[in-house]
C-alpha cells in the first residue's frame, strides 16, 4: 500500500460520509507521515515503511479490542469496526506452513542446530513485516524440538 493509496481512500470515504472508514485510515495517514518525518524521508515514502505502520496500527487496535471491558458494548464495535477497516489496508501475512517450509528452505543448516535464540535472531530480520512474530516463534519452537 502506498501512502498516495491511503489519501485516496480517505478522500473516497469522505465523500461517501463513511465516517468509520474515514477516521482508521485518516489514522493511518497521519501514523505513516509521522513515521516519514522521523525517519526522514518526508517526500517519497517506500511502500514497505506504510506497510510496517498498517500492521503497528492493526496490533494497536487489536489490544484495544483485546483489553474492552464486555460491558462496553459501544467501544467493543466501533474498534471492531476500525480493526475490519486496518485489516484490509494489511499486507497478508505468512501462516505458519508457510513459515516452516521458508525456513527449511533457506535456513536448514541453522535449524539444524537447534539452537532457538540464534535461529530467531537470523529469521525474524528475514521474516520481518511477512509474518508475525509469535508465531515464528512458535514454529521455530515447534522445530527445535
Amino acid at each position: 500500500m502506498t501512502l498516495e493509496g491511503l489519501r485516496k481512500d480517505m478522500v473516497a470515504a469522505m465523500k461517501a460520509k463513511d465516517k468509520t472508514t474515514k477516521d482508521a485510515v485518516s489514522s493511518l495517514v497521519s501514523a505513516v507521515k509521522k513515521a516519514a518525518i522521523d525517519a526522514g524521508c518526508r517526500e517519497d515514502v517506500p511502500e514497505s515503511m506504510v506497510d510496517q505502520v498498517i500492521l503497528k496500527e492493526l496490533k494497536t487496535v487489536k489490544e484495544q479490542l483485546d483489553t474492552c471491558p464486555e460491558s462496553r458494548e459501544d467501544l467493543h464495535a466501533e474498534y471492531q469496526a476500525r480493526y475490519d477497516v486496518i485489516a484490509k489496508y494489511a499486507p497478508q501475512q505468512m501462516g505458519a506452513e508457510e513459515i516452516r517450509a521458508y525456513l527449511e528452505e533457506k535456513f536448514a543448516d541453522l535449524l539444524a542446530t537447534k539452537n532457538k535464540g540464534q535461529i530467531m535472531k537470523t529469521v525474524m530480520g528475514d521474516l520481518k513485516g511477512k509474518a508475525d512474530g509469535k508465531l515464528i516463534n512458535q514454529v521455530v519452537a515447534d522445530i527445535c524440538k
